[in-house]
């Protein structure tokens, strides 16, 4: 599986966040896994430790994207856009292994495929803010 597929992988269990409680996650996750038939068990374990750190740090890119976007906050935002910003951020502010250009180029491409028309346009708006 290639680094874009484990992204999109994270980005789709991200997206459970927002319809589902946290106590509810552990077993959300182990209903996406069964689902992904695909899934290699390394690859599983670093698709559930990333997404582990995301969810401990959402708190933190909630409020750096309230801050960033202007005249959108969190609550706001389409659900695929929030997940792939938050994916976005975490691997801009808190990933060191990833370059931030990576990080931008591969949340406009996720935004393509599972977004709406302007949602490349947007996530890629938003993200430009925390290169200044």
């Amino acid at each position: 599986m290639s680094r874009r597929e484990i992204r999109e992988q994270i980005f789709k269990i991200l997206f459970r966040v927002e319809f589902n409680d946290p106590e509810e996650m552990p077993e959300q996750l182990r209903l996406f896994f069964e689902q992904e038939e695909e899934v290699e068990e390394k690859e599983r374990k670093e698709i559930e430790e990333k997404y582990e750190k995301i969810a401990a740090k959402l708190e933190v890119i909630d409020g750096m994207l309230n801050e960033k976007a202007d005249k959108w906050s969190v609550t706001r935002m389409g659900k695929v856009e929030l997940a792939l910003l938050r994916l976005a951020v975490y691997e801009m502010e808190f990933d060191e292994s990833i370059p931030v250009s990576v990080a931008i180029n591969e949340a406009v491409e996720l935004a393509k495929k599972f977004g709406q028309d302007e949602s490349p346009a947007f996530i890629n708006g938003v993200l430009a803010k925390f290169t200044k």
